[in-house]
């Protein structure tokens, strides 16, 4: 294919292909050369142009197929309108003569229609310079047109329209020619053609005037008569066309608007026009009036549904503004269509008009107003019903009985009313909580005006206003309970009225299926207030016939609806349900049959409708209510239903069509309570059989009312084949209405046909079929789920099409056989049958059925056997129908048995299908040969391989050559095409020869669909791509694919607008920046015509704003999925690169509200604090309008988002002011924290808007803003930080968070911003703090207020949600407050130093009531997290803060909470010391339960203080274990850390730790679920935090054994003292039991550290390669330091809590670990960290060798033993490896001298370890500096310890010493290290005399102080030694003058013998004299000017 790639056609390599990779070939150079010309030399083009004309001439009569045609035409016209266009009209006239052509032959017609292209192509490329040959082509095309075939008609209207296009004003003088050749196209029986002509004058309209003027009303009826029998493509097409000219004939056009004869139509006859065509169809008035006098007038579904249409496109094309203007002028008109009775003849016809004027309403109001137009809107709509509603009342009431209102009237009135309501609701649904002024407003007093037409004589009006209700529950949930109560009450207050029982209950049902919807709820209590009335209307329904069936149906529908609310709420009110349905059916079957013997059929009537509701209401707890179907209960349901199943045959015998409808409805609840329920639970029943004859005759009577199949079939058909049937429903913007089209006669669902389905859940109102057809559906479902249960014998008889289909699903999914071959053989005859209907729909279900057949019987052979059945019939069959089923049939056969694993019978399958799918005269058979072949690709997976080169030929051959207008065909080629890239997958991006020509194909397949005129070859063309990007993303051209897709993103077609986001999605997971920018290189090269208003957006906010535009827009909930998720791809690809760009998008979104929001909420006092700068204003500047609540939930959503990427993926400097400013000095950069402003705006004005939901993403963003940005300093006012000076927007966005109508969950939320703010230490204006303290302050005083409250309108669990929220702020505020003060004797708060806070805003008081409140909640928690065996002594109340009724929804609320409320207890407990304040009891919300912790004041629960403290003790540290011990605490490291700080801050107090130490057990299990904790959480801070929690249960332990120790001493005298010691753990026999012993949980704690962090530690583990965490001492992090340094503390206190044996127990791990520590160290020391861990360790041995245990009489010898084998150890590290000397040999010295110093003589003196030490001393003074300098200084504290230790070190190492010092005088010290080094020395040799005996002194000092004199200097060496040098001669001399006066008889008798060493004294002294003088006369020179200076800094 490369070698297509040149200007001119390659005719040589052309000329060797075939004939069909010819065409490829061909199509290929005509793709290049259309993108190529554009972008040429026009010079080479004119050089060229004669040669190419020739080719393109030559390929235009070469019989060219429809995509080469198009291209071709497109290429020929580009090539004369770059080059030389004189020569064109050569080539119009060649294509004039080809159309003239009399040759008729088939192979003729390509040509020809080639001809008619090029020529429309020319004339739009070229327009006004082929003027002159206008009419002739024009007239040459219109006859041709009257003999063409449907392709030539087709080709010829798109030629027209492109004609017309290109001329533009020129082509006036042939409109009138063109409109009469088009009005026959328009109702041409080719569909294709149809919307080629309405396109055609779509056209046409933009010049011809008289189109939308005198010609309107034809053109109308014409357009009308082409709905009828139309397809979805035409009614788009058509409804475009229609909907533009009456646009335009309303509102003209500014060029034609002063036109001669152009006149300006009123709305009103343009409706009339609409209304007319809706009334009467596409009829004439004659036939019109003739139908209507023969009473057979009916107008087909498909002209309203056009018509319908029109009516949308009319009221779009004028736009928003327009529609604001006249929507009260529209709605009249509307409302009158809908009330018209031609409108609604037949109830079938009455949902279709209803269905048509609500979709008018919701497409226009719903997408084109925003919030404020849209709720002006519902005031006109809520007049409108008033009125009606007024006319109703006022005809009804009139005495009068001529002028009293007719049936009629009140069916015209309801319709109105329907569709009034219906909108009504869905636009308050649509706002939410912005419609709160709507409720407000008393000049449309909405509320009354739909409470009003509850009274409404007619159902379907009731229903709807009950269904209106329900939507301002859902949007307003603060409603709900109100609207509950007031509809209760009036219910109660007319009972006796049929009407207001029927209303009423409906509301009643629809509020509280609302609350499903409501995450708030409503109050538990009004479940009773239901229950009641439902009990009280059942048991009344019998005193008053009259009323009876409504006081019946609407007791058991208030049960019903009640059952929505869930297991909660219905299980209290179970029983009583139980006895109601007892009562509504006979106890048993015997008093069923005397009840049969009596009554009449009115009696049978209100008797069924009755049990029929009795059904749904189980039906309706069946669903919701799953827990509470206990064996019992369903037990007890089986009865009445036994009653019910036996009741169904019987009196159909009876009364017959008496009670016909009563008895469908009845059967209809039997069959769908029976489906729900197990069927093994009524499987052994004798119902059962009746059940099953009567779900035959059901199904298979004559009388049954034939259910519509287009209802019923499409759920028993595989979603993949209803392809075949065209577009799904799903897949239309116009679905609510398209629906009516496949309700066949029985006609769309409405809510009148099942009242109690107004209480489920759903969003939409729900539309429930007809009884009859319900019947039927329900029948199917019941026997698929009981035919498996059926014994073998019976299957025989009972296989229904439909239904045996549903049953083989059930056995499929079951796994359930299907039986013998007896049963096998009439299911599969039926199939076959099936697959060989006429029916698309049968044929469609029977290959599933087939399928599931073949599932079913799970058999190969008869797989096999059902394979060949098929060949044999497509090989003989010539039909298209059997050809059709069969080609189906293969492809799906192995769809349920893992694919096709067989090559040959794969090779059967495709030869088979490739043949069929090449079947040109039936394109029927080649769209399902093809569908089946791309279901054979998908089952064939990698066999298929051998197949795909073949099959890319054939589908690109069959896509190169179908014509366009069998769309369908070209559908399932998309199909095969996508089929076909999954086959390949990632083999796509090999580079061989044969790939790279598949590529090719691929690439070449999607370009010929991508210019397909149908939207879902379009779309599937996209998703190729999209693939093919998947799989090989170098070979997608980016540059030509984003802009086809972002052409089509303001797509009329769903499925189209699906496949372009879908894939903008993939692409911008990737590429988002070069999507971005091709988005925007595409609308610079848009045509000047027709630029959308998303070309503007692109154009002024890029791709991503045009994408939040149709966000706004859509209301598919899977294409604005996907539109978010291309947002958030492209966001985290460049938001930190285009970081202004997003930021100043969202905030152009966030503003462009319809109004802007009033804020001022504060005093008038306090106004000045909040500068007007921050109240949100709209901002109508900004390239956004009106966009709704949620897309700017979404925008503010992104603004969290793009603060979390800067975080997690972003420079430093976006969260550092200081260094954002330094780097925009030197580059163009941009950061985060440049943008605070811009933040804290946004965040303000969604905290402040109208909508809940936004104000909660508001507070949401303000929180991120504040814990990310509290600690940033403010660089220009160093000790501030930046948020400081937004600390007046902070609180006015949380100032309406805590207003009295505020929902909890804004309060809640809002709650925990205020805590954040206050914790974070931004605020330093103590105003500022005091008002945002107030506001939690007031929050505070709500909550103790709590049941107070008069009128609860959430469920109590919200109350427990804010009242939690407000205790965890304060809690979270109140860590900063407390600090641990012990044994405090107040509760007053310790502040800290600094804190702005005032100790009366926040003090004694406040915290006492804290405290308990506290305490309460921590309780609360404690009860609902009790396993449920103990659920029997829970409260039977409930707790402090939540009912029993509602524990369920309360635990999530203190699930959330009580961590911080935990930590804040124990902090406040901590500053007490436990010591308890008499302040009497907090004022709670609840009373208090007997177990509330002692603040009962009642005397049966009095406590004293110590039981309290103890109760509170217990409280924390169970929370705390049991949480710590939770296998799901995982994800909750703050809870963690909270549980941790609250023990660590109980544990500095004594009592608690005298508590804990007491009690053995209590410490193990703490120690055992800490060991647990410290494996399991890797985080440093949870680890240290767990050491240090050890640590404190260890002290706990040593108190408690001292304290024992001393009472047994001070108890028992000296006499016994022998007995002492032996508390502490190992008693007398030294054993520690694992599981029971402290000392052994925390040994093995202490082990999992030590050799996880080194683990060389273990023998198993030290030969073993190093990985995780552990390793050498030197690749230890600081955590892992302070880690180990921990465990090491904490080993060296164990031996002080255990007995003497205990001691000698642990005491061999704890010196092995103590050891192996110090040997690693040794080995690899070195670093910073570790100089934290070489002191510990060292300290810790200290500590251990110290042990009182080691002088203990009864283990002192094993002590001693161990310890020398430990010393012995020790000395064994010099000799392991060469250690560092810089460090390791110190650490050796230190710790050796550590045991000398420490351990008993008996350790140390023994032979040969002492001759070893003194060696490893003496070796050490013959190193370096650093170890000599360390070891003198440690010999001297040795030198100065206990005689039997120093006596020995002093005869081995004193003269070592001194031969060292001696050394000195000829060697002086050049470093400081050196000199350091003979400093300590002269101290250890003076420590060495001063530890001799007085006697052998003198002697010593008489060594000392010649060594001393030596390091004297004299006066010339003096001047020029070194510094050390001479630092060691004053140090000396020094040392002389004050040794020398302590042994003045030795120092004198030294003079006197040596007079040299006395010069030398003498010259230092004196020479060290002068210059102390010198030193002195310098200091009092200055002193002259001294006061001279104090004159110039004396500034007093």
């Amino acid at each position: 294919m490369e070698r297509a790639h040149s200007l001119l056609l390659n005719e040589e390599a052309c000329s060797q292909l075939g004939e069909h990779q010819r065409a490829e070939f061909v199509f290929e150079w005509l793709r290049f050369l259309k993108k190529l010309l554009p972008a040429a030399d026009r010079a080479d083009v004119k050089k060229n142009q004669k040669c190419l004309v020739e080719q393109l001439t030559v390929i235009l009569i070469g019989s060219p197929g429809p995509p080469t045609r198009w291209l071709l035409a497109h290429c020929l016209a580009l090539l004369y309108r770059l080059g030389d266009s004189l020569t064109s009209s050569l080539t119009v006239d060649r294509c004039n003569d080809i159309i003239r052509s009399k040759d008729d032959s088939p192979s003729y017609l390509p040509t020809r229609l080639a001809a008619i292209a090029c020529l429309g192509a020319l004339y739009e490329q070229l327009g006004r310079l082929l003027v002159n040959t206008f009419k002739e082509t024009l007239a040459n095309l219109l006859k041709a047109m009257k003999s063409a075939e449907s392709q030539g008609r087709y080709e010829i209207m798109l030629s027209v329209e492109k004609i017309l296009r290109g001329l533009g004003v020129s082509a006036v003088p042939c409109h009138r020619d063109i409109y009469k050749a088009t009005r026959a196209c328009l109702t041409d029986r080719s569909m294709a053609v149809r919307c080629a002509a309405a396109k055609c004058l779509l056209e046409l309209q933009r010049e011809a005037v008289f189109l939308w003027t005198s010609e309107l009303e034809n053109v109308a009826t014409l357009c009308f008569r082409a709905f009828e029998g139309s397809n979805y493509d035409v009614r788009v097409a058509i409804s475009k066309l229609l909907g533009t000219l009456l646009a335009t004939a309303v509102e003209p056009k500014q060029p034609t608007a002063h036109r001669q004869g152009s006149r300006r139509s009123s709305l009103e006859e343009v409706m009339d026009l609409m209304t007319g065509g809706f009334l009467r169809g596409g009829a004439g008035f004659l036939r019109a009036s003739g139908d209507k006098l023969k009473g057979t007038s009916s107008v087909s579904k498909d002209i309203r549904i056009g018509i319908t249409q029109s009516c949308v496109v009319f009221v779009s094309c004028l736009g928003g503004v327009w529609l604001e203007a006249n929507f009260s002028a529209l709605l009249v008109l509307l409302m009158e269509l809908v009330s018209h009775t031609r409108a609604t003849q037949t109830p079938a016809d009455a949902v279709c008009c209803r269905r048509c004027i609500s979709f008018i309403l919701r497409a226009t109001l719903g997408s084109l107003l925003g919030e404020k137009a849209q709720i002006a809107a519902a005031k006109e709509i809520c007049l409108a019903i008033g009125k009606q509603k007024r006319a109703v009342d006022a005809a009804m009431c009139d005495g009068n009985v001529e002028t009293r209102v007719t049936t009629t009237d009140v069916a015209a009135s309801q319709h109105v009313l329907v569709c009034a309501l219906l909108e009504l609701g869905s636009l308050v649904q649509g706002l939410a909580s912005t419609a709160a002024s709507l409720l407000t407003d008393t000049s449309t007093a909405l509320l009354d005006t739909v409470v009003s037409v509850l009274l409404h004589p007619s159902v379907s009006a009731r229903l709807a206003a009950a269904w209106c209700l329900r939507c301002v529950a859902v949007a307003l949930p603060s409603q709900g309970a109100v609207l509950l109560d007031r509809c209760a009450e009036r219910l109660n207050a007319l009972k006796s009225c049929p009407e207001a029982v029927a209303g009423y209950s409906s509301a009643i049902a629809a509020l509280l299926g609302a609350v499903q919807h409501c995450p708030l709820g409503i109050p538990h209590t009004k479940g009773n207030v239901v229950m009641g009335l439902a009990e009280d209307l059942l048991r009344s329904a019998t005193q008053n016939s009259r009323i009876s069936m409504q006081r019946t149906q609407a007791g058991w529908l208030l049960l019903s609806s009640l059952n929505t609310l869930g297991p909660a709420v219905v299980e209290h009110h179970l029983p009583r349900m139980l006895v109601l349905w007892r009562c509504a059916f006979p106890p048993s079957i015997r008093d069923l049959d005397m009840e049969l013997r009596r009554g009449d059929h009115f009696t049978w009537q209100v008797t069924l409708e009755g049990r029929a509701g009795a059904l749904c209401a189980m039906k309706s707890l069946v669903i919701h209510c799953r827990d509470l179907l206990t064996d019992d209960v369903i037990g007890r349901l089986l009865t009445p239903l036994a009653c019910a199943v036996a009741l169904v045959p019987t009196l159909i015998k009876s009364y017959g069509n008496l009670i016909k409808n009563t008895s469908v409805v009845f059967r209809l609840r039997v069959y769908e309570i029976l489906a729900l329920l197990p069927s093994k639970t009524y499987e052994g029943e004798k119902s059962f059989g009746i059940v099953l004859k009567q779900l035959v005759t059901d199904l298979t009577g004559p009388e049954n009312v034939v259910c519509s199949e287009l209802t019923l079939l499409p759920p028993l058909c595989h979603s993949d084949d209803l392809a075949l049937l065209g577009p799904a429903l799903q897949d239309m913007d116009q679905h609510y209405i398209e629906e009516q089209l496949q309700g066949s006669s029985v006609g769309g669902g409405t809510l009148e046909y099942d009242p109690f389905t107004i209480c489920v859940k759903c969003q939409d109102v729900p539309a429930p079929l007809p009884p009859p057809a319900a019947l039927t559906t329900a029948a199917i479902q019941l026997f698929g789920v009981i035919f498996p249960h059926i014994i073998v014998p019976l299957r025989y008889t009972l296989t229904h099409t439909h239904s045996l289909c549903l049953s083989l699903l059930r056995l499929g999914s079951s796994r359930v056989g299907l039986g013998p071959e007896e049963v096998r053989k009439p299911a599969l005859g039926l199939l076959v049958g099936a697959l060989e209907s006429s029916n698309p729909l049968l044929r469609c279900m029977a290959a599933e059925g087939l399928s599931r057949l073949v599932q079913v019987v799970n058999d190969p052979a008869f797989t096999v056997s059902m394979t060949l059945v098929s060949f044999d019939k497509l090989k003989t069959a010539r039909d298209a129908v059997t050809r059709t089923g069969h080609a189906l049939a293969l492809g799906s056969l192995y769809r349920y048995v893992g694919g096709i694993s067989s090559p040959q019978h794969l090779s059967a399958c495709v030869g088979i299908l490739f043949t069929l799918s090449q079947d040109s005269t039936s394109p029927e058979v080649q769209r399902w040969a093809l569908h089946s072949l791309s279901m054979v690709m998908d089952l064939a997976g990698p066999l298929y391989h051998g197949h795909v080169e073949a099959s890319f030929t054939l589908v690109l051959r069959l896509l190169l050559s179908i014509p366009p207008t069998h769309v369908e065909v070209h559908q399932s080629l998309g199909r095969c095409l996508n089929a076909l890239l999954t086959t390949l997958g990632p083999d796509l991006q090999g580079e061989g020869q044969s790939v790279s020509a598949l590529r090719t194909s691929c690439l070449v397949g999607c370009a010929v669909m991508q210019d397909s005129p149908d939207c879902l070859v379009e779309a599937q063309a996209i998703s190729c791509l999209q693939q093919l990007h998947m799989f090989a993303p170098r070979h997608v051209n980016l540059a030509s694919l984003v802009p086809s897709l972002c052409v089509n993103l303001c797509s009329s077609y769903l499925s189209l607008r699906r496949a372009v986001v879908a894939c903008l999605r993939q692409l911008a997971q990737k590429e988002a920046l070069e999507v971005s920018e091709h988005a925007v290189a595409l609308v610079k090269e848009l045509p000047r015509r027709d630029n959308t208003h998303l070309d503007v957006t692109i154009k002024e906010v890029g791709l991503e704003g045009a994408l939040f535009s149709l966000l706004d827009r859509e209301s598919d909930p899977r294409l604005c999925q996907d539109i978010q998720e291309t947002l958030v791809h492209m966001m985290s690809s460049i938001a930190t690169g285009k970081l202004a760009h997003w930021l100043k998008l969202c905030k152009d979104v966030l503003s462009a509200s319809a109004g802007g929001c009033d804020t001022n909420q504060e005093e008038d006092g306090e106004r000045d604090d909040d500068a007007s700068v921050f109240h949100a204003k709209s901002e109508s500047s900004g390239p956004f309008t009106n966009l709704r609540w949620s897309t700017r939930v979404f925008a503010v959503e992104c603004v969290c988002r793009i603060i979390s990427q800067c975080e997690s993926h972003g420079h430093p400097a976006h969260f550092d002011m200081a260094l954002a400013q330094e780097h925009r000095l030197h580059e163009s950069t941009d950061f985060l924290v440049l943008h605070l402003a811009d933040l804290i705006r946004m965040a303000f004005m969604a905290a402040t808007d109208h909508s809940d939901k936004l104000r909660l993403s508001g507070l949401q963003t303000l929180l991120v803003i504040i814990r990310k940005f509290a600690a940033i300093p403010e660089p220009e006012f160093p000790g501030h930080v930046i948020l400081e000076q937004y600390q007046a927007n902070v609180g006015a966005a949380l100032r309406p968070a805590f207003t009295a109508d505020a929902p909890p969950d804004v309060t809640a939320k809002a709650c925990q911003v205020c805590s954040a703010w206050i914790a974070s230490g931004v605020v330093s204006d103590l105003r500022d703090l005091r008002r945002v303290h107030q506001l939690l302050a007031s929050s505070l005083v709500k909550v103790q207020a709590g049941k107070e409250v008069p009128s609860q309108l959430y469920n109590e669990g919200t109350s427990t949600m804010e009242t939690l929220a407000v205790l965890k702020a304060w809690a979270e505020v109140s860590h900063c407050w407390l600090i641990p003060v012990p044994a405090r004797h107040s509760s007053t708060l310790a502040l800290q130093a600094g804190s702005p806070l005032l100790e009366e805003d926040c003090g004694g008081t406040d915290l006492a009531t804290l405290s308990r409140l506290w305490l309460a909640a921590l309780q609360d928690y404690v009860l609902l997290t009790l396993p449920q065996d103990y659920s029997a002594q829970l409260p039977a109340t409930g707790g402090t803060f939540y009912t029993a009724e509602t524990a369920e929804q309360a635990r999530p609320h203190y699930c959330s909470s009580w961590a911080p409320i935990l930590h804040a207890t124990a902090l406040w407990l901590n500053s007490t010391g436990f010591i308890m304040v008499d302040d009497g009891p907090a004022n709670l919300s609840r009373p208090v339960t007997p177990t509330s912790m002692g603040q009962s004041t009642s005397l049966a629960s009095v406590k004293s203080p110590e039981d309290i403290s103890s109760d509170r003790l217990h409280l924390i540290l169970g929370i705390s274990v049991e949480f710590l011990c939770s296998p799901h605490s995982h994800d909750q490291m703050e809870n963690i850390s909270s549980c941790l700080q609250a023990l660590q801050a109980l544990l500095e107090v004594s009592w608690p730790r005298s508590k804990v130490g007491n009690d053995q057990v209590l410490s193990v299990e703490l120690l055992s679920v800490l060991h647990r904790l410290i494996v399991t959480r890797e985080a440093p801070g949870v680890q240290l935090a767990v050491l240090e929690l050890v640590r404190q249960v260890v002290c706990a332990a040593q108190e408690h054994v001292k304290e024992r120790r001393h009472s047994a001493e001070v108890d028992d005298g000296a006499a016994e003292k022998e007995t002492v010691p032996e508390f502490g753990e190992g008693r007398d026999t030294g054993g520690l039991v694992p599981g029971r012993s402290l000392v052994f949980g925390a040994l093995q704690l202490c082990l999992c550290v030590l050799v996880r962090k080194l683990p060389q530690l273990s023998p198993k583990l030290a030969g073993s390669p190093r990985g995780g965490q552990g390793g050498s001492a030197w690749s230890l992090s600081d955590s892992d330091c302070r880690q180990v340094a921990a465990a090491l503390a904490i080993l060296s206190d164990l031996p002080a809590i255990c007995s003497p044996d205990g001691s000698v127990s642990i005491l061999p791990t704890v010196m092995y670990l103590l050891m192996g520590v110090l040997r690693e160290l040794v080995q690899h020391g070195g670093g910073e960290a570790l100089d934290l861990v070489v002191p510990a360790a060292l300290q810790a041995l200290r500590s251990v060798l110290s042990s009182p245990m080691s002088r203990s009489e009864k283990c002192r010898g094993a002590w001693a033993h161990l310890l020398r084998c430990a010393l012995n150890t020790l000395l064994d590290f010099w000799d392991s490896g060469t250690p560092n000397p810089a460090v390791d040999e110190v650490s050796l010295l230190t710790a050796l001298t550590i045991f000398l110093l420490t351990a008993s003589p008996e350790v140390t003196t023994a032979q040969p370890l002492q001759t070893r030490c003194i060696d490893k001393f003496k070796a050490s003074l013959e190193s370096k500096d650093p170890v000599v300098s360390q070891s003198y200084q440690l010999l001297m504290s040795v030198f100065q310890s206990k005689t039997g230790v120093a006596v020995p070190f002093i005869q081995g190492l004193g003269s070592c010493v001194v031969g060292h010092l001696q050394g000195v005088e000829r060697r002086r010290p050049q470093s400081s290290k050196e000199l350091q080094a003979i400093q300590d020395g002269v101290r250890a040799l003076e420590a060495l005399v001063f530890a001799a005996d007085e006697t052998h002194r003198p002697q010593l000092v008489a060594i000392l102080l010649p060594i001393l004199i030596s390091f004297l200097l004299d006066e010339n060496a003096l001047s020029s030694a070194p510094a050390p040098a001479r630092t060691l001669h004053e140090s000396a001399l020094q040392d002389l003058m004050r040794i020398g006066p302590q042994h003045s008889s030795v120092f004198k008798a030294l003079m006197a013998s040596s007079p040299h060493m006395k010069a030398r004294v003498e010259a230092a002294v004196k020479g060290n004299q002068e210059s102390v003088n010198a030193k002195t006369t310098q200091l009092q020179v200055p002193s002259k000017t001294s006061p001279s200076i104090q004159l110039k800094t004396n500034f007093l």
